[in-house]
């Protein structure tokens, strides 16, 4: 519900701020007072778009301002998704700078227009000429079916299996598709994968050919300084185990004079046994190294194919070969599984579309059975509004596809006279009689659907007297469960309001502004009788308001 209006700097606007209330309020003016500013205004809020030209100050911003209490239209999830504060009084504001830039808040939380206009299609329903085009749009007039069918629940569920039945159906042609493609890679992918497979990756082995590369290729300067350093170390005349020997001889004899001596005898002991081993690593060395040019060779070639690899693949290093390696299998074993994987993926968008077939027949036999009652309602209403001839002719068909709402294609035809016949409401009905049609539907739809405020903008355009009275009963009866505005030129519309608000322009200092006011009882009279009359008040006129209101 609508509980507050703030407008200020919009076009002719300077300044409104109006509350609003349970029930039903019509709204009048004179032609060009305004009221379509007011709806412009309110639009803002609405997600509407907006340029600089709305500014009535050009160095002032415009803000728009709107309170609505949102506990009964179970929005939360709405709030939720796109994580914003929800509050069971929640004010939406939309700004427009001086620089033509626009910013939209709910509950001081910036966002977007889009998000913006989703929460405001669940709060106010605008209706006005253009809504009324949506009267012949097959997708609405299966909404109200669905309405007075208690659909809402299977129509939700239909939703959510058609959204993983596509899902899935796109999944399976993705996979069809890559197999087309991969079918053409899938030779090449193969001889690259046993290319690598055929090739050393184990972990280091890069590094131990290159060393054992080194080694072969140096092998006469590797014998020539290990049989030096053999010699340095056994040489009988100066070799160094010689010369420890001696060294170990002298401190032997000396570690028995002191603690001290005992301490340097174990370290030469130490350094004599350390060199002793190194003498022997180095005579083992000795015998192992030998030139082998046949192992050279192979190990060259091992090297030279993992660098051509490295260079072929991109890599910097045999660990990226094996990663590169790793994925060329999955590629092949994709490929090579594929067909298997296509039969699995098809199996599956057949049992979900047996589900979604089994939900939109069971949808479809529930639109069926309300159609009787549906034209029964709408030929009763349309009677009462002056069309007493006014036939509909409903059917349900069966689509080979699966639609947004289900597989039906509904036959919705029209007739507005005895003896003429049925055809579709955009070529035989006219603009009063498709106002009339959806002020009865929407009439309807209150009694099954928790529908938002709706607000009526010259719905009874065309009509008059005991019609437009109707048609003052019927958004009247529709505020006892919601609030309902009417935007009327009728004063036996506007004399069915539980409020009447008038908006009126004033001359001020050489500027026009309009302004909005709620009437109190006296001011109701004389503006009824103003709508009767004109300016020039009568007893009549007068009278005829009073009795109106009564």
């Amino acid at each position: 519900m609508l509980n507050n209006l703030l407008i200020n700097n919009y076009a002719l606007i300077d300044d409104i701020n109006v509350s609003f209330t349970h029930g039903f309020s019509c709204i009048t003016g004179e032609t060009g007072a305004g009221k379509s500013i007011l709806l412009g205004g309110l639009s803002l809020v609405l997600g509407k778009r907006a340029d600089l030209s709305s500014l009535r100050n050009k160095e002032k911003k415009c803000v728009v301002e709107a309170e609505f209490e949102i506990e009964r239209y179970d929005i939360k999830a709405l709030f939720e998704e796109n994580d914003l504060d929800y509050e069971p009084k929640t004010i939406i504001r939309r700004e427009i700078l001086p620089s033509g830039k626009s910013r939209a808040f709910i509950n001081d939380t910036p966002v977007t227009l889009s998000i913006l206009s989703q929460l405001g299609d669940r709060l106010i329903d605008v209706h006005s000429q253009h809504q009324t085009l949506r009267l012949t749009e097959n997708d609405f007039q299966l909404k109200v079916i669905d309405a007075l069918a208690d659909n809402k629940k299977i129509v939700s569920e239909y939703s959510d299996k058609l959204n993983d039945y596509q899902n899935t159906s796109k999944e399976l042609e993705q996979l069809i598709e890559f197999q087309k493609n991969a079918i053409k890679e899938h030779d090449y992918n193969n001889f690259l994968l046993q290319e690598l497979k055929a090739a050393p990756l184990e972990t280091g082995i890069q590094e131990k050919l290159e060393e054992q590369y080194e080694q072969l290729s140096n092998v006469e300067t590797i014998l020539e300084q290990l049989s030096k350093g053999h010699q340095l170390l056994n040489d009988e005349q100066v070799g160094a185990l010689n010369l420890l020997m001696e060294l170990k001889q002298v401190s032997n004899k000396l570690s028995g004079f002191g603690n001290q001596y005992g301490k340097l005898n174990e370290r030469i002991q130490s350094v004599y046994i350390e060199i002793d081993d190194i003498s022997s690593e180095l005579e083992s060395f000795l015998e192992q190294a030998e030139a082998n040019p046949k192992l050279l060779e192979e190990i060259s070639s091992k090297l030279q194919l993992l660098y051509d690899l490295q260079k072929k693949h991109g890599a910097h290093n045999v660990s990226e070969l094996v990663t590169i390696k790793t994925e060329l299998d999955q590629k092949v074993t994709a490929t090579e599984n594929l067909d298997t994987a296509i039969i699995e993926k098809e199996a599956q968008v057949e049992t979900k579309k047996k589900a979604l077939e089994k939900i939109a027949d069971t949808l479809g036999n529930r639109r069926l059975k309300v159609l009787p009652e549906l034209k029964q309602q709408l030929e009763k209403s349309l009677a009462s509004l002056g069309m007493p001839s006014a036939t509909f002719k409903l059917e349900i068909q069966t689509s080979q596809n699966f639609k947004a709402n289900g597989k039906n294609d509904l036959i919705f035809l029209f007739s507005a006279n005895k003896g003429t016949d049925f055809g579709e409401l955009k070529k035989v009905a006219s603009g009063g009689e498709l106002s009339r049609i959806m002020l009865t539907i929407k009439a309807i739809l209150a009694q099954y659907e928790n529908l938002p405020t709706i607000m009526f903008d010259e719905i009874d355009t065309g009509v008059s007297g005991e019609i437009s009275n109707r048609m003052g009963d019927i958004m009247q009866d529709m505020s006892k469960t919601m609030q309902v505005f009417s935007i009327t030129h009728l004063p036996q519309v506007a004399s069915k309001g539980d409020h009447h608000f008038k908006v009126y322009k004033t001359e001020e200092g050489g500027s026009t502004r309009t302004q909005m006011k709620k009437l109190d009882p006296d001011e109701r009279v004389v503006e009824l009788a103003e709508m009767l009359g004109g300016k020039d008040l009568t007893d009549s006129a007068m009278a005829h308001a009073r009795q109106l209101l009564n």
